[in-house]
């Protein structure tokens, strides 16, 4: 129900005739009948001045209505029993329209009426686990993805080819039924999606052999797939058209496959930049060193600067992940790790003592 005033709605005073409001409905409903403007606008404004109307125009309602408001005339009357007994025939007669009161309770439970256009079938996904190294490089792969297809032989209409179908006799090709009820809370007009026709308003006369009557089949399907480099955890790819068939003859919905980058050994990735650690010798951090340090691409060199402390963490510039976005790439950051070595010769122990002694650090390094 409309949530406004219904004397604004009809743009009337609160102390109008009953003459000033059926005037001021025939203007109204001149303008905004469906039968003569076809706008969505003009439909929803038509629902709300028919419903002014009805209640102020009778007394009981409008009573009601003064007293309490919208919510007095919710609690009180069903749909059907607020457009009872109101003159709509007569006036619509007058104007030359082709429904009375009838036309506009079915007016008002269009939008509650299912749609049986052509719709756009259900979309996919398809989730897809790839290694870091697959992400750096990119990569081309096949995978199989069930899905349902659009029955050829019947063209997605679920009868057989030669024959047709006929007006559903239980909702009399309306595809609801309506229910009336009395309870000891009053009287409820409840509308339901037909159960023997399914909200289709038809019945198939013979069903396809091949799918059954459904007018979509089940199918395994093959589909290429081109991987881009640079790809992270929760990248999708959008295949449009690869998801399942069409409701009533529409178009099919799209496939996304989501990617799951598995976790590395060696490599963490944060962004488009990749971390790792490697573990150094104790003399090679003290005396200085290059070393061989692993990258996506293989192995690079790193030099190491005399005196490095552990933890230390070195920048190899552009061997990080490819962009997904635009060129280049992220870098590698390397952090040195320095391994205290645990078994020692009886000379290398006399070596580490000396030096401790030369140092004057009892074992102490600085």
């Amino acid at each position: 129900m409309s949530k406004r005033d219904f004397y604004d709605v009809l743009g009337v005073p609160k102390n109008a005739t009953k003459d000033e409001i059926r005037r001021a409905y025939r203007k109204l409903a001149m303008q905004y009948h469906p039968d003569r403007n076809k706008s969505l606008d003009a439909e929803e404004k038509f629902k709300e001045i028919s419903e002014a109307y009805a209640v102020l125009s009778d007394d009981e309602k409008r009573s009601q209505y003064d007293q309490v408001g919208v919510a007095g005339i919710e609690g009180r009357y069903t749909w059907e029993d607020i457009f009872r007994g109101t003159d709509f025939d007569e006036i619509f007669r007058d104007l030359g329209f082709g429904f009375g009161a009838e036309g506009i309770f079915d007016v008002f439970f269009r939008r509650m009426r299912p749609r049986y256009d052509p719709e756009k079938g259900p979309d996919l996904r398809y989730d897809l686990e790839i290694t870091l190294e697959q992400a750096a490089s990119g990569f081309k792969t096949q995978i199989e993805a069930p899905r349902t297809e659009t029955c050829q032989r019947c063209k997605g209409t679920g009868a057989e080819p030669g024959t047709g179908s006929s007006q559903c006799p239980k909702c009399h090709g309306t595809g609801q039924i309506r229910l009336d009820r009395t309870t000891l809370f009053g009287r409820f007009v409840q509308i339901q999606t037909c159960d023997r026709c399914y909200g289709s308003g038809t019945l198939i006369t013979k069903k396809c052999r091949e799918c059954k009557g459904t007018g979509t089949i089940e199918q395994l399907r093959k589909i290429d797939l081109s991987i881009p480099l640079g790809v992270d955890s929760d990248s999708h790819l959008r295949l449009r058209g690869q998801g399942e068939a069409g409701i009533r003859g529409g178009p099919p919905g799209d496939l996304y496959i989501v990617l799951h980058v598995k976790p590395h050994e060696t490599f963490r990735r944060r962004g488009d930049d990749i971390f790792c650690k490697v573990p150094i010798g104790f003399t090679q951090t003290t005396l200085g060193a290059t070393i061989k340090v692993p990258t996506l691409n293989g192995g690079a060199e790193l030099k190491i600067p005399p005196g490095t402390q552990t933890g230390t963490l070195f920048r190899l510039k552009k061997k990080g992940m490819p962009k997904l976005q635009g060129n280049g790439r992220g870098d590698e950051y390397v952090k040195v790790v320095v391994k205290t070595p645990t078994k020692l010769t009886e000379r290398q122990k006399r070596l580490l003592e000396e030096f401790a002694k030369e140092s004057g650090t009892n074992g102490s390094f600085h």
